[in-house]
């Protein structure tokens, strides 16, 4: 019978001298992919970052995925030979909506994807990243972030899935699902809770346990289930210790409790800021023994090998212990298959990446994140009647993908067939509408004339870059981004050359017919010019294809039917705000405002409309089915997503007012009907009781039918009681 992962792993680990092992938990990254590249490269470590991702800087055209794959290629050869036992290393990378090693697919960003309610689309997204992630070699990437957004002044929001919890576990599952099913390792992150109060970036985390059993910790845990074999620990710290070196954590957690068998690696530098950022360590060997022994297991990017040995050397961890972080690390090449089939083909990496299947993949990605916020009957546009279009902002000329993840170092994303928004209104109208573009000191010249005017919005956030003012920034407004946060974000200076809340204000003023299109990845204030806007489009950045998207949304030929995963809020006065809150002695308003949101999670409008009908619930051996009708009455076909919550009371802890269980998304031919039904399990129903157990515990249970967190349409009465459910 043929020895499993495991047993190689644990054979191997035996033979393994002391350094040997030290260069498994040791990482390496260079930047130059020049002539001198492989006299740079230590050969020895673990785990590198993949040189496709630096390739392209500099160049005058991008590497291929041919080259890239031959240099990969390369790379793990040089490491085999140059090891005593021949250990193959581990290629990483990034690929948060699309491969990041180079010119691949540009899938819409994940806040975009979450809008689609549709889990079974981003396991499909992630299925064609992991074909063009596995195509060259690179085998690990440092995606999916399933951390909550609950707080959109944090600049992270745009890699998130918005803020619920049921929602952030299914697309993180269905990302993990489809990635390693191509043998490419998926590590969520960042574990766990990784940003602060205000929205901060890594700041000290003060969630207690429960909240963090609550909400932070599902959809980690739900990625793991779907079969993640890594994971990230986060730069933060909580309950007093970095993530990188929490015990708790890394081992109490995530192995004795549920089970893990994978691998640990840290952010980027997140075991010197053991020592540096948290001051916890006196120095570099003492971090590195703090974070495996705690449980981490590579040190990510740059080689510690030294620091490591000194740690060994000095007495703060033993080679027993460092075996528990080599075994994990030589169990998941295995697993992963390196040892037997390290290489790739070439030929097969050109035909793979951004593949026309993939391509139509990212359009039809793009049509489901694109969400209709507000229409007062301007859209959709009727081709034939429109003969002048006015288009304004810096975003209509830019191919609306972001910066943040988008295209390798040094060099922007290049798609020779992905348009910019200004692009795609010309290819679609073609010769039957005159699509120009202004400067808006041309709006009160230009606007009048024409018969729609479109404004495209842009704002700088991502990695690096949290917000105190949720309003659209203003003329001179620039950062420059340098390498924060991890080496991976635009490098380029990005600059905004509007006063945005002005020139839409003026354009409205111009020109009754005015389209606000918000280019962004997280909720902005609106309050300024919303009243006047007749109509709002939430393109969040919906990656390579999604200027096409627009374009069909804008003229009717794609019904909108994305939902919002993250609360509007009408000011950063009313943050954090999002909707799945726990009651409150008092109230939830201001002196000066209602507390109540510009948008609730889980809305969005279609161009026609939807009636739910004949909905029931019915107790099934193991939870609730509520089954439902859903007609389509207008004249366009269309989808509509339907959800379910559960507000829980008189059980024995404080539960939310209302919490995401199910969802459904129900296409729609004008004028059908069909019927759905949606079906929660006792673990729905479950909860931490007053003792921190989690459980079927009693409790009174109100279902709420809908079409978002707010647009309630039936409700039905459940009891728990001694784990039986009964109809109220």
């Amino acid at each position: 019978m043929a020895k499993t992962p495991e047993e190689r792993a644990k054979e191997l680990l035996q033979s393994l001298t002391l350094d040997e092992k030290i260069r498994q938990v040791t990482a390496e990254m260079i930047f130059d992919i020049d002539e001198e590249y492989k006299k740079k490269r230590n050969p020895l470590c673990g785990s590198y970052r993949n040189p496709g991702h630096f390739m392209h800087h500099g160049r005058e055209n991008p590497a291929t995925p041919e080259e890239v794959a031959r240099q990969i290629n390369s790379d793990v050869k040089i490491s085999i030979e140059a090891q005593p036992h021949g250990i193959p290393p581990i290629e990483n990378g990034e690929a948060l909506h699309g491969a990041q090693w180079g010119m691949c697919t540009n899938f819409p960003q994940p806040i975009g994807l979450a809008s689609s309610f549709d889990p079974e689309l981003t396991e499909r997204v992630a299925d064609a990243i992991g074909r063009e992630c596995a195509a060259v070699g690179v085998r690990q990437v440092f995606s999916p972030v399933v951390n909550l957004a609950r707080d959109c002044r944090w600049g992270r929001t745009v890699e998130t899935y918005g803020e619920d919890v049921k929602l952030s576990c299914d697309m993180g599952a269905a990302m993990c699902r489809g990635l390693e099913r191509n043998g490419v390792i998926a590590t969520p992150k960042h574990f766990a809770d990784n940003y602060g109060a205000g929205g901060r970036d890594s700041n000290c985390s003060e969630t207690d346990e429960r909240t963090m059993r609550e909400t932070i910790l599902p959809p980690f845990k739900a990625c793991f289930d779907a079969g993640a074999q890594s994971v990230m620990a986060a730069y933060n710290s909580w309950n007093g210790i970095p993530c990188s070196a929490n015990k708790r954590l890394l081992t109490e957690i995530l192995r004795d409790e549920w089970g893990f068998t994978g691998f640990v690696v840290s952010d980027y530098c997140g075991v010197e800021g053991i020592r540096e950022a948290h001051r916890l360590a006196g120095s570099d060997e003492q971090a590195a023994a703090m974070a495996l022994k705690a449980g981490l297991d590579v040190i990510l990017p740059f080689d510690r090998y030294e620091a490591v040995r000194k740690a060994v050397d000095e007495g703060y961890i033993t080679e027993a212990e460092l075996d528990r972080n080599v075994l994990r690390i030589l169990t998941a090449k295995y697993r992963l298959g390196l040892f037997d089939n390290p290489y790739k083909n070439p030929e097969e990496a050109g035909e793979t990446v951004r593949c026309e299947k993939h391509k139509a993949l990212a359009l039809e990605a793009a049509r489901e994140a694109i969400i209709l916020l507000k229409n007062e009957g301007l859209l959709p546009l009727k081709k034939d009647r429109v003969k002048k279009i006015g288009v304004f902002g810096q975003s209509a000329k830019l191919i609306p993908i972001g910066s943040n993840y988008s295209g390798p170092y040094g060099a922007p994303w290049q798609g020779d067939d992905a348009p910019t928004p200004l692009e795609a209104l010309k290819e679609h109208f073609g010769d039957s509408a005159e699509i120009v573009y202004y400067e808006s000191s041309e709006i009160e010249s230009a606007a009048p004339g024409c018969d729609i005017n479109l404004y495209f919005t842009s704002i700088l956030e991502g990695e690096g870059s949290d917000r105190s003012d949720l309003r659209l920034p203003r003329v001179s407004v620039f950062r420059n981004s340098g390498d924060e946060g991890g080496f991976a974000v635009d490098s380029k200076e990005q600059s905004i050359e509007d006063d945005q809340e002005d020139s839409i204000l003026r354009l409205c003023k111009a020109s009754a017919n005015t389209a606000v299109i918000l280019m962004n990845g997280a909720p902005v204030d609106m309050t300024a010019w919303i009243d006047k806007a007749p109509a709002v489009i939430e393109a969040w950045y919906p990656g390579e294809q999604g200027a096409r998207a627009l374009a069909e949304i804008l003229t009717g030929e794609t019904n909108p039917s994305a939902k919002l995963p993250v609360t509007i809020p009408k000011c950063a006065g009313q943050l954090p705000l999002f909707y799945s809150y726990k009651p409150s002695g008092r109230g939830y308003a201001y002196c000066d405002n209602d507390g109540k949101p510009l948008y609730p999670f889980g809305f969005g409008l279609s161009y026609t409309e939807f009636e739910i009908s004949n909905a029931d619930a019915a107790l099934t051996d193991d939870g609730v089915k509520v089954s439902f009708s859903v007609t389509n009455k207008g004249e366009s076909d269309g989808a509509q997503t339907v959800q379910l919550y559960i507000g829980s009371h008189c059980c024995s802890a404080v539960r939310p007012l209302k919490e995401l269980k199910g969802y459904t998304r129900v296409e729609l031919k004008a004028g059908e009907t069909k019927a759905a039904a949606i079906s929660l399990k006792a673990e729905d129903f479950g909860y931490y009781d007053g003792e921190m157990k989690f459980g079927l515990h009693d409790g009174c249970h109100t279902l709420m039918l809908g079409t978002s967190s707010e647009d309630i349409k039936e409700t039905f009465e459940i009891k728990v009681r001694d784990g039986r459910f009964e109809k109220a």
